[in-house]
């Protein structure tokens, strides 16, 4: 007997490349769009945000077509693109069978300072009131702008503007006129920050004249500490950068997303060339191969303001074209985060990255890397001109330096007051804040915004600095001193506080990705558990990768301790 055998077709094989195909339409937009970007670098890696920022603005939206296209244009994985793509909160992904957003976002700040004035129930007005098929409302983290609260920005294809003390009636003018208002900014330029002696000190670094080692004693000597939050002394940073092998990197991290901070905004929009100027210094120091600065996106005039900065001081020659790279964020707070930052730069999502290796010795591009904050480099040149014992000469209760608060919450004059360092939170509301809103008694405060802590009134008389504040467990951070008056809702606070850590969780660690969203559904029921929400804490403070979760419960913690009776006097059920 004979058998025929016969090969079966090989199961799965296909006549063409898995995956949905590249459209030739989207792959023409996207060149157009991207046309000027060099061949020799349009694979760059760390490009692919700004790519995404580029067809965000242009179409409203970043349609799957347009991100295949934008994969083969970068010869990068489409799992890259879509990740980094949906891990950014100012990114608006939409697949093949969804529709593209409404022309117009209104984003209504939700931060802490926001909802005490209001913001919820404008949002709740706006949303009743819009037209769903033109305008969508959405909530949105801390604007940056906590002095003028409440705040709502609204967006149409790239075209950003905040409006302060927003109401319904001032967002429905703004939604009839033909187009959205222009931000402005009045900063002072490179010629008239050249009169009052700008760069001087720049120039005598590179003529030799001050050498880093001077610098850097010079800064010692005034105590220049980190003041983007965690407080480590300058010169040390610069010292460890220093030490490791060429090339390096300096990048400075613009990315203020704490609530309730505001303060490097504030310099930025004044001096933009001092600040330049200080970031161009620490760069030196360290004998960097770029400079990066990295913008938070809910300050679009400010990115206008240093694009225009930077190119003064290249047409002056201050600086070599193409040396200071501006980048930009995409909304997520955990870029504050000093290696989430670099991980964003990279184009990659900004997740905080396993230490050691430290970003001193492994850090942008896998180079040692000085990370600085915008008020920490902005003081460099006047520490310099001023002498150190100026700076180290203006502390309160044994405290040396300057601090730069931003003040928001229940006071009469909110903003950026720049105090003696150990100044307590009494005297700084009575001498720079115009004391508490009329009818409101001060109740509590955070002194370093949402992961600072709260501390009760009869705590306000500790000096505000690093290192006072851990004995009551909480820290000054960016000192972020958001004020909370006897009618306002402690567990709306706490709630608020906790609602914003879970929407900033990046997600990678379970500890604080779980954490945050057990913690603030315990905080939700009528009946608060110590012991429950203790030991949570205890597992996101020892387990979490960064400082977010290690933060979170500070808040929460900080109410279990010294708010008990005014809880059960609103309320709430404390048990053990």
């Amino acid at each position: 007997m004979t058998v025929n055998s016969v090969t079966p077709p090989r199961r799965g094989a296909r006549g063409k490349p898995r995956g949905r195909e590249l459209e030739p339409v989207a792959r023409t937009e996207i060149e157009a769009l991207l046309g000027n970007v060099p061949d020799s670098v349009r694979h760059r890696r760390d490009l692919l945000i700004e790519h995404l920022h580029v067809i965000q603005d242009h179409y409203g939206h970043l349609a799957l077509r347009h991100l295949r296209a934008l994969a083969a244009f970068m010869n990068l994985p489409m799992a890259a693109v879509y990740e980094t793509a949906t891990f950014y909160a100012h990114f608006d992904v939409v697949h093949d069978d969804q529709a593209p957003p409404p022309a117009i976002t209104i984003r209504v700040c939700d931060s802490l300072s926001c909802q005490l004035a209001g913001a919820d129930a404008l949002r709740k007005e706006l949303e009743a009131g819009a037209d769903a098929s033109a305008v969508r409302v959405i909530r949105a983290p801390c604007m940056g702008r906590c002095a003028t609260a409440p705040v709502v920005e609204l967006s149409s294809k790239g075209h950003h503007w905040h409006m302060d003390h927003a109401t319904l009636a001032h967002v429905g003018d703004v939604l009839t006129a033909d187009e959205l208002p222009t931000e402005t900014v009045d900063w002072q330029r490179l010629e008239a920050y050249r009169i009052e002696g700008g760069h001087a000190l720049l120039s005598a670094c590179r003529t030799g004249e001050v050498s880093g080692e001077q610098l850097m004693q010079v800064m010692e000597q005034a105590g220049l500490r980190g003041l983007g939050g965690a407080g480590f002394a300058t010169f040390k940073k610069w010292g460890f950068v220093r030490a490791e092998p060429r090339p390096r990197y300096c990048a400075i991290n613009a990315d203020e997303g704490e609530p309730g901070t505001f303060k490097d905004r504030y310099y930025l929009e004044r001096s933009p060339h001092r600040f330049l100027e200080g970031a161009l210094i620490s760069a030196w120091a360290v004998e960097a191969e770029a400079l990066y600065i990295y913008l938070r996106d809910e300050y679009p005039a400010l990115h206008r303001v240093l694009r225009d900065a930077i190119a003064e001081l290249e047409a002056a020659e201050l600086v070599e074209p193409g040396y200071i790279v501006l980048r930009r964020g995409a909304g997520a707070y955990i870029c504050g985060e000093e290696s989430a930052m670099i991980e964003s730069l990279e184009g990659k999502p900004g997740k905080p990255r396993h230490r050691p290796p430290f970003v001193a010795q492994r850090g942008l591009f896998d180079r040692p890397t000085l990370v600085n904050n915008v008020e920490t480099v902005y003081w460099i040149p006047l520490i310099w001109e001023r002498g150190a014992e100026w700076f180290a000469g203006q502390g309160r209760h044994g405290r040396k330096g300057l601090r730069s608060f931003s003040v928001s919450g229940r006071v009469r004059n909110p903003g950026v007051h720049l105090a003696p360092a150990g100044i307590t939170l009494n005297e700084l509301v009575e001498e720079y804040a115009g004391g508490m809103q009329e009818g409101h008694e001060l109740c509590a405060y955070l002194p370093g915004g949402a992961s600072g802590g709260i501390l009760p009134a009869s705590k306000a008389d500790i000096p505000l600095d690093f290192d006072t504040l851990q004995a009551h467990d909480s820290f000054i951070g960016s000192a972020a001193v958001m004020v909370i008056s006897d009618q306002d809702d402690l567990r709306g606070v706490a709630t608020n506080l906790l609602a914003f850590f879970a929407d900033e969780s990046c997600g990678q660690c379970t500890p604080c990705r779980v954490g945050t969203e057990k913690m603030l559904a315990l905080l939700e029921r009528d009946e608060w558990s110590v012991a429950e929400l203790t030991r949570l804490s205890q597992v996101m403070m020892d387990a979490s990768i960064c400082g977010l979760g290690q933060a979170a419960p500070n808040p929460v913690l900080g109410l279990l301790k010294d708010f008990r009776n005014d809880l059960e006097a609103q309320n709430v059920i404390v048990k053990a």
